[in-house]
């Protein structure tokens, strides 16, 4: 059976990871890694399995908490290499990458996280709103159960400019808050 595409074998994946990984703004995770990596219909799972534990195990990569990032001996090595890729696998990587930064730019704006108070029980929940340049909110709100944290964590999360409107129009009074 012929295989298409111009990625085949597992040097060439390798290249297309650390390309990748070079241009990604945040660590990923595998399965998002393997999205990515399969813009080409030569890549083989299998090989790419095997490369991606290669090259962490060569350190060209660091696999901390599930997440994917390049180290600096990956970004010098790879810079070299990337040229070995063809153009039009790089343009799908670059449209690719393009729309996967943009989701981890905001999701990066936008966190929450659940906080135990071990001293009086509890849970405080943290929930903070930037913009591209600086914060716009950061509220802390206490929570008496695990489940009503989760929930408003979950929440703010769903609709940060809602919570931020809501909030601005309470303090401000309804006609002042058009912003």
């Amino acid at each position: 059976m012929p295989r298409y595409g111009f990625i085949h074998d597992k040097l060439d994946i390798k290249f297309l990871v650390l390309y990748l990984l070079s241009r990604t703004q945040a660590p990923i995770d595998f399965a998002t890694l393997t999205d990515l990596a399969m813009c080409d219909e030569g890549v083989d799972y299998f090989l790419f399995t095997q490369a991606v534990s290669e090259l962490v195990t060569s350190e060209h990569l660091l696999l901390e908490e599930e997440l994917y990032s390049i180290t600096e001996k990956g970004r010098k090595n790879g810079s070299i290499c990337e040229e070995n890729l063809p153009f039009s696998v790089r343009q799908k990587c670059d449209r690719n990458l393009a729309q996967l930064n943009a989701r981890l730019r905001q999701e990066s704006q936008i966190r929450a996280e659940v906080l135990p108070r071990p001293e009086n029980g509890g849970f405080t929940v943290r929930m903070i709103l930037d913009d591209n340049r600086d914060n716009l909110m950061t509220l802390e709100l206490y929570s008496p159960t695990q489940e009503q944290a989760d929930l408003l964590s979950a929440s703010f999360r769903s609709g940060p400019d809602r919570v931020y409107r809501t909030l601005l129009s309470a303090l401000l009074g309804n006609e002042n808050a058009k912003e």
